[in-house]
């Protein structure tokens, strides 16, 4: 049996709590009073911090220690939450993750970093922070006399669990972190050690006990003991109530090989009565932590269950279609049994996959962070419909697509302050993230409310480059997604965020991989909308099966709106503008025998099926419904894929291979009878 790579394991945990801490600090410098932000920011530190020295990342552990220590000043009310030390602190969050990905690599700006912090503490005077020099005492001392008002003598004594050396805990590290907290006092109970011929070294046989001064520490203690408490001994209690240490036991011999902090002192403690102390143990402040009910899960296994379900599915399929020419009951029982079984692992399966929007969405408001500061913007970001939930694969392909998206509306779309007051605006310009469910597509949307698509520049722009000529005429919607051809840009100069004509067409090729589309919406002087139509999942969907001819083929059910028979009075061979009137609604529709040239006589009583994508509707005459299924989407090769009418393909449960209909596809191109019909 294989177990997973500690490092490993520690590198995962980090990216979330580094996601976390930059989320925090983000909305700290929007609301930087918030004493839960401050908790949670500093909580993340030194979370960072103590699993860093424990898997071995000492650069981490290091470099944090000023950052928590700092924190714990806005913590305490020493230092203000200000946007320059949110600035510095996001800085570090980077500088943290390069040290944890990259940990033997050498990455210079750290100490630039600090030094930055310590100004920004400071309030611009350079002071140097953190110099935790605690003074250390010549011998055991029973109490400490309190430092200042509101501070009060406090004892802390705590066993680690049996098996804490084994995973990598150090103690002297802990006790260091408590030393950070006050002046202090260490003595090393060492009334458990064993003779040397039964002795484990892997067991932490000595306990600790430490009196400081401070305020009540009982919530910094439970910090620094965050992943031991639960297996561990520990008490922190007033000295007052405390028994106290005899200062005449023997002190004991300290091994020269172990580093001990300058203030810890190795006595051996008598026993501790039990009946004259209050023991606070911090375990019993909070109910026992219930287990976790989430697991982490390679992404390779999922993708792996998916295909087996799919390939599950298809078998399913090829079983129910036997059992349908079957006159055996038995049979036909066992193979509903079985559909129904799998249609549920299906839905269990892609529902395992499924992510909500809002795990991508957050990412990119230390997006807007950085671009507002260097482009000099005020901007707000406005996000909407994080709970909608997409196909993991895709919620990951969608990152760079939408980051493009997001710096072309910062840079290209929203104008300076000047600018926006002189044409009656606010100064802070707004970009909006937005994801809405459409029948079977998600919509993701980016709106800003800028100065809106130059037409008259891009076509100039287009013509220079040689993408159209000066006699082509196009339409508004065909002009406005020349923005995504290669290379086309219409900045005046190259800048470190854009210019080089190398975003939008990455925008384009990623969408089109994925079977969605881009739809731009343009008002000149109030701003752009760039809206990306997507299928909910890249993997099963329920399916209708039509024929069309000799062919089948399958439409995503999501899609389909109804059914209706295709009326009498309507001229069988009739072309070009072909309309429905459903309950008053003028509905398009396309034949498909000549959408797919198909040369078999026409039948009689044909169908029509009503579709929809977004706003827009379309009827699809076929001979035809066979029934619906459940469709396992296999990718088109890459001779197929400039075919537009088709998303994919499925197998049937007869081993032929049935085509997707691409309906989003299909109904734009039946809305240009609509506008063929008005302009009429």
């Amino acid at each position: 049996m294989s177990f997973p790579d500690p490092t490993e394991t520690f590198r995962q945990e980090a990216r979330e709590l580094l996601e976390q801490l930059e989320l925090g600090l983000l909305d700290l410098e929007q609301n930087p009073a918030n004493d839960d932000l401050i908790n949670s920011t500093f909580r993340a530190l030194h979370t960072i911090k103590g699993s860093g020295a424990m898997f071995g990342f000492t650069a981490v552990a290091a470099f944090v220690h000023e950052f928590e220590t700092a924190f714990d000043q806005v913590r305490k009310g020493q230092s203000p939450a200000t946007p320059a030390l949110i600035a510095v602190a996001l800085d570090a969050k980077d500088h943290i993750h390069k040290l944890i990905e990259e940990p033997d690599e050498p990455h210079d700006g750290g100490e630039a970093i600090l030094e930055a912090l310590r100004v920004v503490i400071a309030g611009g005077a350079g002071v140097e922070l953190l110099l935790d020099e605690v003074p250390a005492p010549a011998a055991p001392v029973a109490q400490v006399a309190p430092a200042a008002a509101g501070e009060s003598p406090w004892r802390i004594r705590f066993r680690l669990p049996g098996d804490s050396l084994v995973y990598g805990t150090n103690p002297l590290l802990l006790i260091e972190e408590v030393r950070a907290l006050g002046p202090c006092t260490v003595v090393a109970l060492t009334d458990t050690i064993p003779s040397l011929d039964v002795i484990d070294p892997e067991v932490p046989y000595v306990g600790w006990q430490i009196d400081m001064v401070a305020e009540d520490p009982r919530e910094a203690i439970d910090d620094v003991f965050l992943f031991l408490k639960d297996g561990m001994e520990l008490s922190v209690e007033p000295l007052a109530e405390a028994v106290v240490v005899p200062a005449s036991e023997p002190v004991a011999e300290v091994v020269a090989a172990v580093e001990l902090p300058a203030a810890v002192v190795v006595a051996k403690a008598a026993p501790e009565p039990v009946a004259k102390t209050k023991v606070a143990k911090v375990a019993d402040k909070e109910p026992a932590p219930v287990a976790s009910s989430s697991m982490r899960v390679d992404a390779e296994r999922l993708d792996e269950l998916m295909d087996r379900v799919g390939e599950l599915v298809i078998a399913q399929a090829r079983l129910t279609q036997i059992a349908n020419m079957s006159s055996d009951g038995n049979l036909k029982t066992i193979a509903e049994e079985l559909e129904r079984l799998s249609s549920g692992l299906r839905d269990t399966t892609m529902g395992i996959r499924m992510v909500p929007i809002g795990t991508l969405f957050g990412r990119f408001r230390r997006l807007i962070h950085d671009l507002s500061r260097d482009l000099g913007k005020e901007i707000e970001f406005v996000t909407t419909g994080e709970d909608t939930e997409l196909d993991k694969t895709m919620i990951e392909r969608l990152a760079d697509p939408l980051v493009h998206l997001i710096r072309n509306s910062v840079d290209h779309g929203l104008e300076s302050a000047d600018k926006r007051l002189a044409a009656g605006k606010d100064a802070k310009g707004t970009v909006r993230l937005s994801a809405v469910y459409a029948g079977a597509e998600v919509m993701i949307s980016v709106t800003d409310d800028g100065a809106g698509l130059n037409a008259a520049r891009i076509r100039a722009k287009a013509e220079e480059n040689g993408i159209i000529t000066a006699e082509q005429k196009l339409t508004e919607q065909e002009l406005n997604h020349l923005i995504f051809a290669p290379g086309f840009s219409t900045a005046k100069e190259v800048t470190s965020l854009s210019g080089r004509g190398v975003g939008m067409d990455v925008v384009k090729r990623t969408i089109d991989s994925l079977r969605g589309s881009i739809d731009v919406l343009t008002k000149p002087g109030r701003g752009s909308t760039m809206t990306l139509r997507l299928p909910l999942t890249l993997a099963i969907i329920d399916g209708m099966l039509v024929r069309v001819g000799n062919g089948r083929y399958t439409i995503p059910l999501a899609a389909v709106e109804e059914c209706v028979e295709l009326p009498d009075g309507v001229e069988a061979n009739a072309r070009g503008r072909n309309f429905l009137d459903i309950r008053g609604s003028l509905v398009p529709f396309l034949r498909m025998r000549e959408v797919f040239g198909t040369k078999a006589p026409i039948e009689p009583h044909q169908k029509v099926v009503i579709v929809s994508s977004g706003e827009g509707r379309v009827g699809l005459v076929v001979d035809q419904i066979i029934g619906n299924n459940q469709t396992v989407i296999k990718q088109l090769s890459k001779l197929h894929s400039g075919i537009k009418s088709f998303s994919g393909a499925t197998i049937l449960g007869d081993g032929t291979v049935a085509l997707i209909l691409d309906t989003a596809h299909l109904v734009a191109f039946g809305q240009t009878y609509v506008d063929q019909g008005r302009a009429a």
